[in-house]
């Protein structure tokens, strides 16, 4: 069996046996990403030569000692390129540090493998915003992978990556696995530290894995999880051990379903999965327990103007001075910074900082800006209230499977529309989780994966895993 098809889990026991070597891993998954990547467009760079000599010397001792890991282009890592799938940084722009998530990696043994593709510094859901390539669903691939983490999501589900680190602002780590079929995981906003992380919404912002099982998604999480000073936003609480919540199964649990996210707008296919996946859980034990997240309805609309609002502020520093794209001969100051910015950022990127100028300018922040910030209040709020009844809530990840390429290319407010279901646990800043739990056949044939969602309470990630195991298929 080829290795690249293997887990981390299973991956490791074989090196501590001594039946293959790290460098027997990266040689497999470099053979793998040669013969099959140029049609999907997982990746953006690759440092094999680097993989190969930190697997030779790998520390089998380590928790992930010798394991490949695939990194999205917004992390940054030692002297590897950092895009963010934008033509700004695509070129004159080096890391010249680790991300505190790369440098734990690293501590923990793991072999950096590539960047992986995105939309545009992680503005978007289909990394169809990407500026440099397209990356295509590896179970169809005329279908988006999902986004903004689409390209960590097509490797690990193409065998191109054992596991990848991606992240999440509004939906970009659980969607794209949700398309793919893999297990994303998004942390509690302060679990795992955000330095290093090219910044899109500073508020919504989570770095977490993508993986093939979700014993390798507690594996992954427990090295980048922990505090770190050089996050202020990063919370100094005890990390648990994740991977011994993972056996205790969901007998005695309640688990919410809230009526907001079955409703009209939801495939029906995609409701008989999770509904299905509901009731396995209930067959294990698990009391199912209607609730109610009230102000659900407004968290798109919340989104749209906290995200872009954060977005505006954090890309003013792309200005063509210090690093990145730089326009030619400009003729003074003013034209340096336009002309860079009009040649550096992609349409949906410009979108965004427009919107974001916008409701934070003078006479329109109380009336869009302030008025969001109190939304988020409420939906955090109607969280708050669910988990005083339940232990985790049950919902689809996105109300479709994924769509084809271009499909609504001229429409971004339909894009917008599709991340209804997983905005709400960044504007609230608790954990979540997509799990494969069933296919829909496309009109073409092919299956279609589908994911359940799992949310829990802020830091609740031991037990996001406890019912996320149970709930693999």
């Amino acid at each position: 069996m080829s290795l690249s098809t293997s887990t981390l889990s299973a991956l490791r026991k074989q090196l501590v046996a001594g039946e293959i070597t790290a460098v027997d891993i990266v040689d497999d998954l470099a053979s793998a990403i040669a013969a099959r990547d140029s049609d999907i467009g997982a990746y953006l760079s690759l440092d094999l030569e680097g993989a190969r000599a930190a697997a030779a010397g790998a520390d089998l001792s380590l928790p992930l000692g010798g394991l490949p890991i695939a990194l999205k282009d917004n992390i940054n890592a030692l002297g590897q390129p950092c895009t963010c799938g934008s033509r700004f940084l695509e070129t004159g722009y080096t890391a010249p540090y680790d991300a505190t998530v790369t440098r734990r990696l690293r501590d923990a043994g793991a072999v950096l493998l590539g960047r992986t593709n995105m939309d545009e510094f992680a503005m978007g859901s289909a990394t169809e915003n990407s500026a440099l390539q397209l990356t295509r669903n590896p179970r169809d691939r005329e279908r988006i992978a999902g986004g903004s983490s689409g390209g960590s999501a097509a490797a690990v589900a193409a065998d191109l990556a054992i596991a990848a680190l991606g992240s999440d602002t509004g939906g970009s780590i659980r969607q794209p696995a949700s398309h793919c079929g893999v297990v994303g995981l998004k942390p509690s906003y302060g679990r795992v530290s955000r330095y290093g992380l090219v910044a899109f919404a500073s508020s919504l912002d989570q770095i977490g894995p993508l993986t093939k099982t979700v014993e390798d998604a507690a594996l992954l999480l427990q090295a980048i999880a922990g505090p770190d000073i050089r996050d202020s936003t990063c919370l100094d609480v005890p990390v648990p051990d994740y991977s011994e919540e993972l056996g205790k199964g969901v007998a005695g649990m309640r688990l919410g379903i809230p009526k907001e996210y079955f409703g009209e707008g939801i495939d029906p296919q995609v409701r008989a999965h999770v509904e299905a996946a509901a009731k396995r859980l209930e067959t294990a034990g698990a009391e199912l327990v209607e609730i109610s997240l009230p102000h659900t309805e407004h968290a798109v609309a919340t989104y749209y103007i906290i995200a872009p609002a954060e977005a505006s502020s954090n890309l003013s520093r792309f200005d063509g001075i210090r690093y990145g794209k730089r326009a030619e001969a400009p003729a003074d100051l003013l034209d340096l910074y336009c002309r860079s910015r009009e040649e550096g950022f992609g349409p949906e990127v410009k979108r965004r900082i427009i919107l974001g100028t916008y409701v934070l300018s003078s006479g329109y922040y109380d009336a869009y800006y302030s008025r969001a910030q109190k939304v988020r209040t409420l939906i955090r709020k109607d969280f708050e209230t669910a988990f005083g009844q339940v232990d985790a809530i049950l919902t689809p990840v996105a109300p479709a499977p994924a769509r084809k390429l271009g499909e609504f290319a001229d429409d971004p407010l339909h894009e917008y529309l599709s991340d209804i279901l997983t905005l709400g646990a960044n504007l609230a800043g608790i954990c979540g989780i997509s799990v494969p739990c069933g296919s829909v056949a496309s009109e073409s044939g092919t299956q279609l994966p589908v994911g359940l969602q799992i949310l829990a309470p802020h830091l609740a990630e031991a037990t996001l895993l406890r019912v996320a195991k149970a709930a693999e298929l």
